[in-house]
């Protein structure tokens, strides 16, 4: 936690210097995790229910304890036919719990599933902050590059509306080429507001999962490249039993079979063992000794069927949770085959796209040469113009996705925050 306070000052200071937002300062993918660690709200919230968790476990291990009370009076008071008089006692009493049917027992132990519950509900919240956070960061990397791509695309455009112009003014080109041009021109300028508008929402977002409340301008630092080597598919029965997500159903099951048997053991009785020692008398330091010592058995014999309905009520929740945890098992692996599927897909797309803006750049050189020689017409140019923007605003789109899609993969595996 020191670390992660360390980096949460650090990151700050960079906020809080006057010159961060003009430098080339960016925060990097590690420095989000660590600074989510330490301040993300959502994450803070699964903490402290593993604590309120450990604290109830305490409560119900109290119950096997001894209990000791302790208790003083005072009191004046008048019988007929004798004068007032004082009574002054104190006492202290103590009772052990002997038997009660392992009901005990089984709140500790539900208590116990249940603080495992929790641990992993705080897994399954960092895997999808690690989501959400992950999303964001490429978001604003994507963000920021398409940026670049559009004011490159825009000083191409306005390259080609001048070409168009000079052709146009020579008599060489019709009206109709020139609204063209410049239509594109004003299309790449929108285009670069547009993208510079996203910058400021993938910043918000990102801020957002971080958990600091004031906005600044940050860039990130990052690649478009695969975490790990997705080449060989893994066994996804083996990580399905392992995600978090599972492994909190089963815990959760587990402590509800552990308070049907704590319903059960209402129908066996109690056994106490009990002890008093005190002092009485009419002075107000008494010096008469009061003793006692036993046990005591108790057994309800009839509560008009509600301990029936208890336990009824019980098994059902116990069959509920057996469901619960069929139902998530198949879709932890229904999620796993198809997140690996559209990984595999990003990445073979990634390369395709590649192929395509290789392929149109080739091909936008040939055939600029070919227009400013008279050799292409402008549609058969203008066609292939577009079809380079399109290319490289696809292959970045490629890159996002294939990024996007491996952190929904290892969301769906159980990555948290520390994956990385």
């Amino acid at each position: 936690m020191k670390v992660n306070k360390i980096y949460t000052l650090i990151f700050v200071c960079m906020l809080l210097n006057p010159h961060f937002a003009y430098s080339e300062e960016a925060i990097t993918w590690e420095e989000c995790v660590h600074i989510a660690i330490g301040n993300n709200p959502e994450l803070i919230s699964a903490a402290e229910k593993i604590k309120q968790a450990k604290k109830d476990k305490n409560i119900n291990l109290s119950s096997i304890l001894p209990q000791i009370d302790s208790a003083a009076s005072t009191k004046r008071g008048k019988t007929s036919g004798n004068k007032a008089a004082n009574t002054h006692s104190y006492s202290v009493t103590g009772k052990q719990l002997v038997f009660d049917g392992f009901k005990t027992y089984s709140e500790v132990s539900s208590a116990h599933k249940t603080i495992q519950a929790e641990e992993y509900n705080y897994a399954v919240t960092s895997s999808n902050i690690r989501l959400n956070l992950r999303n964001a960061f490429v978001s604003l990397m994507r963000a920021e590059e398409l940026v670049n791509i559009t004011e490159n695309i825009a000083r191409r455009r306005r390259q080609n509306l001048e070409l168009v112009k000079l052709r146009y003014e020579g008599g060489r080109e019709h009206k109709g080429a020139l609204l063209t041009a410049e239509a594109d021109m004003a299309q790449a300028e929108f285009e670069i507001s547009q993208a510079k508008r996203s910058i400021s929402l993938s910043q918000r977002e990102l801020f957002k999962e971080l958990g600091l409340t004031k906005m600044e301008p940050v860039k990130a630092k990052g690649e478009f490249i695969l975490e790990k080597d997705y080449t060989a598919k893994p066994d996804l029965d083996f990580l399905a039993n392992t995600t978090p997500f599972l492994q909190e159903l089963i815990a959760k099951k587990e402590a509800i079979r552990y308070d049907f048997q704590s319903e059960v053991a209402d129908f066996f009785p109690e056994v106490y063992l009990n002890a008093s020692l005190g002092k009485t008398g009419d002075s107000f330091l008494p010096q008469n000794e009061e003793w006692s010592a036993g046990a005591s058995i108790s057994l309800p014999l009839f509560e008009g069927g509600s301990r029936l309905a208890e336990v009824s009520k019980a098994k059902s929740k116990l069959n509920q949770a057996e469901a619960d945890e069929r139902s998530g098992r198949d879709s932890v692996l229904v999620t796993l085959e198809r997140t690996w599927k559209n990984l595999q897909d990003a990445i073979t797309n990634v390369s395709v796209q590649k192929k395509f803006l290789k392929a149109n750049e080739e091909r936008a050189k040939i055939t600029k040469t070919q227009y400013e020689s008279g050799l292409a017409s402008f549609n058969d140019w203008i066609i292939i113009e577009d079809n380079l923007v399109n290319s490289q605003k696809a292959y970045l789109n490629a890159e996002n996705d294939m990024l996007i899609v491996e952190a929904y993969w290892i969301q769906a595996i159980g990555g948290t925050l520390e994956y990385d």
